[in-house]
Formats: structure tokens, C-alpha cells, sequence
């Protein structure tokens, strides 16, 4: 079943990725209901091969090859339900063979990569959650820092090569909250799992990145409540992006700081 849907996955995401690369280069749109059938075709069977990849036997993985297979997945989701109501077959385009490429790379390991193994089911979910949260805002901040510079383009009068090719303003918009929201709820669930299979959030190493992580959260929950109650788009939306992120950043290398500098523990 596993190697069924490996191979299923990667023909459909190559599928669609000829059926984007054709409307693309007639200079046409695509039809629209066989490029998403072939996605959503091509996202059922990698979440098939993922709980195989990622769940095994053996233990869980939690090596690069696997969290990239992951993240593409999750991207590819977004890109799906954007797709539904906007012109994104360029970024279709972009990351369908991505999805293609690294769910090949996780299921054709390059050395071998050892499974945790004693690793309680509870604590595997919170970091994979946690892992996949962290991604998908990190792919938003370089999407808002994007948008800045594209922002600063067209306020001069001066949109360059790349920017004519890609979507309208207003859909690269629509992926950086589809991204914020997406995180946001990966991060939301993170949490809640740390505070339900995590004993230590809040001892005095852990506190550090709990505290940062939480107020990370709420950043974000303004800036999506600003975007859909207040309409807070361009310049601000950035700004919001950037300070959660520095937060959440923080949260991580901050903690770490404090663990292995100032308290100097392992």
C-alpha cells in the first residue's frame, strides 16, 4: 500500500505540474478542475505514503528529507484551496515538483536514518506539529519580506523581471495569510499538545520558550484578526509578520541562549 501511494503521488504530482506547464507556455488558463483533481489526487496518496514515512515500526522519523516532505505536503494543501477561487497555476507550477521531489527523497534515503524509538506517541505529535508550525511561518516571513519588496517596486514605478510573471498583488497576499493561518493553527495545536504531553513547559529552562511562544501566538491572532476584521494588508501586515517571527525565533534560539549560556546546560 505504502509503495502504491509513493508512486501514485509522485505520477500525479508530475501530472500536474505538465497540465500548469501547458496552459503556462499557450499562455492560457488551465482547467481548472483536472489541475486540482490531479492535485488533490496527488495529496491523498502523500499523506498516504507520510503516516508510512513518518510512523513506523521502527519509531519516528524526524530528519530533514521527512520534515521537507512534510512541509511540502502542507504547502501544496494551501496552494489547493487558494487555487480554488484564484490564478495561482505558477505556483502550482513551482511547488507541485517539489511535492513530487521530496516525497521521492524521504522514501529514497540517501545513508541511513535512525528512527527515534522511545519516543512516547505524545511527545512524536507535539514535535512534529511544533516542526511543521515553525516551517510554515518561516515560508511566510520570506513571503512578507516578498511582498515588501514587491510593495516598494510598484510605490516606484518599478516592477522588475520575475514580478510581471507571477500572480496579482492581491493573490500573493491571499498565500501569505493562507500561510499565517495555516502556521497559526499548526502552532496552536503545538502547544496544546505541549501542555498536554510535555511534564516541563514551565520549569525555569522550558518557561523561556513557552512564555515567547505564546506571545508569539497572540501577534499572530491580531494580525489575522486585523486582516480579516480591519482589512490590514501591505506594509502592516508585514510588520506584524516580522514581529511574531522575531518572537518565535526567540522562542528557540532565545531558550537556548538561556540554557546553554547564562544557566550553561547541555
Amino acid at each position: 500500500m505504502a509503495a502504491f501511494a509513493h508512486w501514485t503521488a509522485i505520477a500525479l504530482y508530475i501530472a500536474t505540474t505538465a497540465v500548469a506547464a501547458r496552459a503556462l507556455t499557450r499562455g492560457q488558463q488551465p482547467d481548472n478542475k483536472l489541475l486540482l483533481g490531479l492535485l488533490a489526487g496527488a495529496l491523498a496518496t502523500h499523506a498516504i505514503s507520510l503516516v508510512h514515512i513518518l510512523f513506523s515500526p521502527a519509531g519516528y522519523r524526524f530528519d530533514l528529507l521527512a520534515m521537507l516532505s512534510l512541509i511540502a505536503w502542507v504547502v501544496n494543501l494551501l496552494l489547493l484551496i487558494l487555487a480554488a477561487g484564484r490564478p495561482l497555476t505558477l505556483l502550482v507550477l513551482i511547488f507541485a515538483p517539489v511535492g513530487a521531489l521530496t516525497e521521492f527523497a524521504a522514501s529514497h534515503t540517501w545513508g541511513s536514518v535512525e528512527p527515534h524509538q522511545q519516543l512516547p506517541a505524545g511527545i512524536a505529535i507535539h514535535a512534529l506539529l511544533s516542526i511543521s508550525a515553525y516551517s510554515l511561518l518561516t515560508l511566510a516571513t520570506l513571503q512578507a519580506i516578498y511582498l515588501f519588496y514587491l510593495n516598494q517596486q510598484l510605490h516606484n514605478h518599478r516592477p522588475v523581471g520575475a514580478t510581471r510573471l507571477l500572480p496579482p498583488l492581491q493573490s500573493m497576499e491571499s498565500l501569505l495569510f493562507g500561510l499565517v493561518a495555516f502556521g497559526q493553527l499548526l502552532l496552536t495545536a503545538s502547544l496544546i499538545t505541549g501542555f498536554i504531553f510535555v511534564g516541563s513547559l514551565f520549569e525555569q529552562g522550558p518557561l523561556h520558550k513557552t512564555v515567547l511562544s505564546i506571545v508569539a501566538w497572540v501577534l499572530y491572532s491580531i494580525l489575522l484578526w486585523g486582516h480579516w476584521q480591519w482589512g490590514w494588508r501591505g506594509n502592516t501586515a508585514v510588520r506584524w509578520t516580522l514581529s511574531a517571527f522575531a518572537a518565535l525565533m526567540l522562542a528557540y534560539f532565545g531558550s537556548k541562549l538561556v540554557m546553554e549560556v547564562i544557566l550553561q546546560r547541555g
